[in-house]
Order: C-alpha cells, then structure tokens, then sequence
C-alpha cells in the first residue's frame, strides 16, 4: 500500500520508517526543508537507536522517501498519516491542535481518490471530527475517511514498541477505513497482536486515559517512595510485592525524581482540559500534575540536604539530562527544573549526558559541559545522577572517590546497592530506601 507521513518528528519518521520495513511505499513530508535536507543526506534529526539503520535500509530498497511537497505525497496514497505536534497551548494547557487542522487543509486540497486520513498525533476527544468537517468544507467532493490510530511508542525502545506492540487501537465510522487499516497492519496480525477496533471518540480517549493512568502508577510510587524514607522502609521492596499483584502490574513502579518527555505532561493537562470543558473534572489526573511538579523541585532539595543543608559557593556533578536513557528528548524533564534550582542556591554545575547536551543547550545555561562522566565529578562536593544511563551503571567507585571533593552521592534512580556504597566510603542517597552507614 501507498501511505504518507505528515511529520517527520518522532511519531512520524519512526511510524513512517517501520511501516515502509512492513513493505509499504512510504513517503514522509515535512515543511522544514533543513529536517528533509537532513534526512535526505542520513543525518536522523531525533536519537533513537537503531533507527538510522532503518531508514538507510528502507530508502535503499526504494521503499522510504522524503520530501517537501505535500501534495505530490498526498495524490494517490491509500493512507495518510497526520503526526505533526500538538503541544500544550500556552495559557489554558489545552493541546495546540493548529498544525493538524493546517495538515488536514492541505490534505483535503492534494487528495485524488479514496484515501483514509489517519490521527498518529495524540489529540484530544473530537479532533477527528474536526478534521472531518475541516476537510469536506474545502473538498465536498472528495472521496474519504478520517480515522484514529493513537501511537503507544516509547523513545528508546520505539522500533521494538511498533513492531512488536501490546496492541493496535483503530477508531473509524467506516468498514473501508477499518479494512485499509487492517491491511497496512496484516504483518502484525501474524504475530496474533491484538487489534481493538473502536469509534474515533474512544479510541482518541484510549490515548490520552492509558498515558494518564501510567503517570499515575509512577506518581503513586513516588509518593510511597517519600512515606518509605520516613519509616525506613524500602520502596523497591514495597514496588515488587506490590507489582506482583496481577491486577497492579510491576511496570511504571520505579521511584524517581518525577515523569516527564514528550507524552505524560502534556497528555496529563490535555485531559483535564477536556474534562474540565465536558463538565467532568478528574480529581485524581489534576493530583498526579501538581504532585509531579513538586516532585522534580523537591529532588533538588534532596541534593541540598545531601551537601549539609547548602550548595552556596559549591559544585555539583550531574549526570543524565534527558528525560529517561537512550533517546535525547529534553521536553520536561526533571533536570529542567533541578539544575536550575541548584544554581539558584549558589551552586556550579557540571554536567554530562551521552545523548542530550545538544538539546539540553538550548535550555540550560551557565553550566560546565563536560566530555566524560568522570569529567563532572573533580572536585565536586557531590554527584547527582539524574538518568539512568547504562553508562553510568558501573562506575569505576574508586576512581569517583578520588575524584570528588567529598564522597556524596545522591543517587535519583537508585541504580546503586546502598549497602554497597557504605562499604565503598560513600555518603550515598537514594529515593525511598534506607541508608546504610558504616
């Protein structure tokens, strides 16, 4: 089948690249002719692994393309993709819906014969019904469908996730627009992934109710985690026999300094928009926001009092920008809010990211960009490690010692045995577990 990508940033170069590794002919659009440029030359615009092997795989075979003109990619296609950006909207945190109703224009103006017109972006309850009426205002005569198809790709492991998910959810009004989607998807059916077809309303909620209900899983943790810290309990103990539990689950009860990236903070504020619009508030999803946001303040807090109450004239070595490891996504993550917070108090920062300190440039400043993990850590009064990057799960400890003015650590993703780094002359902190002296 024909399918077109509108949007080559996550969702849409990922989407676009996995479907044409399915056999598709697939072409992505975008307007920023730098990102087409880019692309064009190999240069992926996002980090996520293993993704440049598979567009240079997909373009050599003639499957994958990249292109500027919407409409030459539009004409023809069975399928089209709208995967632009819906960010919170600035004033009210509803989703900014204006790039996928521009798409839906030039959409219904390039199409020339049957085609589905499929939501990827995440996008509030009703938007495929704007879309529709957007689209047979300025084409009553053309021939199509509007659909939804949420993505549920995770960065770092996204190729895995669209391969290999737990499920496909399709909203459509039509059995035409279910049996092209089917089709586009036939490979996964071999794999027996289950397929939910719904209507566009439910399926556009589905999105937005499972991100909700995983940054509520994370958020609980957290909270256990603090409760933890005060009784001397351990909160990766309390996570695993909580987790063992069929109907809680294991997944999303790791303790840390809080959610962000690209999906649960937006997603979060989007949906209590809706609610607070259709007449039914959500009191648990408006906790989970506020309880998030003073979480990531409060880890700075947490290194603060690790250094004796006070970062005034000192430096902290921090490791891991990015929102979670091996992606380089920067949006809302917890170091946005930490670093900054530190060098309010007086504190030098010295940080290092494998992936992020590009991004994370554009964002911070007044920091010591340092090459090596080992770089951020001499004469630091204390290291913060902040994502978990493999990289920085076997640190060499005698070397760290050396290096840092005093042997603090406090440790946000508790990667490290406390026990263990008692034993090694560590001050060690962790999140929600006990602390272990010599």
């Amino acid at each position: 089948m024909r399918v077109t990508m509108i949007g080559t940033g996550y969702v849409g170069l990922v989407s676009g690249a996995c479907f044409s590794d399915f056999g598709h002919d697939v072409i992505c659009v975008d307007h920023d002719r730098s990102k087409i440029e880019s692309l064009l030359a190999g240069k992926m615009p996002i980090y996520e692994p293993g993704l440049d092997v598979l567009v240079a795989e997909n373009v050599a075979a003639g499957r994958l393309s990249f292109t500027t003109d919407l409409a030459v990619a539009v004409a023809g296609a069975d399928a089209v993709f709208i995967a632009v950006g819906t960010p919170s909207r600035r004033g009210d945190g509803h989703a900014d819906l204006s790039y996928v109703y521009a798409a839906a224009e030039e959409v219904a103006a390039a199409i020339n014969s049957y085609t589905v017109v499929v939501t990827k972006s995440t996008v509030p309850v009703g938007t495929g019904s704007e879309i529709e009426r957007i689209m047979r205002k300025a084409r009553p005569d053309a021939d199509f469908d509007v659909a939804s198809n949420p993505e549920f790709l995770r960065e770092g492991s996204a190729i895995d996730d669209f391969k290999r998910p737990d499920r496909i959810i399709v909203g459509a009004s039509s059995a035409r627009a279910s049996d092209v989607l089917r089709h586009l998807y036939r490979p996964l059916y071999l794999l027996e992934t289950p397929v939910l077809m719904t209507e566009r309303e439910t399926a556009e909620l589905i999105k937005y109710a499972a991100n909700a209900f995983l940054a509520t899983k994370i958020t609980f943790i957290n909270e256990m985690a603090d409760i933890c810290e005060k009784v001397g309990a351990d909160v990766g103990q309390v996570a695993r026999g909580i987790g063992l539990d069929g109907r809680i689950g294991k997944k999303f009860l790791h303790a840390g300094p809080g959610y962000g990236g690209s999906c649960f903070p937006k997603d979060t504020i989007a949906l209590l928009r809706t609610a607070e619009m259709v007449g039914a508030p959500s009191s648990i999803v408006n906790a989970v926001v506020e309880a998030n946001d003073r979480r990531k303040k409060a880890m700075a807090q947490k290194i603060i009092a690790a250094c004796g109450g006070s970062v005034s004239g000192k430096t902290v070595a921090v490791l891991g920008l990015t929102f979670k490891p091996n992606t380089d996504d920067m949006r809302d993550a917890p170091s946005l809010d930490i670093i900054p917070e530190l060098q309010r108090a007086g504190a030098t920062v010295r940080v290092f990211d494998p992936e992020g300190m590009h991004e994370a440039g554009k964002l911070l400043s007044d920091l010591v960009w340092c090459d090596s993990a080992y770089e951020t850590m001499g004469g630091a009064h204390v290291l913060a490690i902040i994502t978990e990057w493999n990289a920085f799960r076997a640190l060499d400890l005698k070397r760290c010692k050396q290096l840092l003015a005093q042997p603090v650590v406090v440790d946000l993703r508790n990667i490290y045995d406390p026990k263990e780094m008692a034993e090694a002359g560590f001050d060690y902190h962790s999140i929600g577990r006990p602390q272990h002296r010599l």
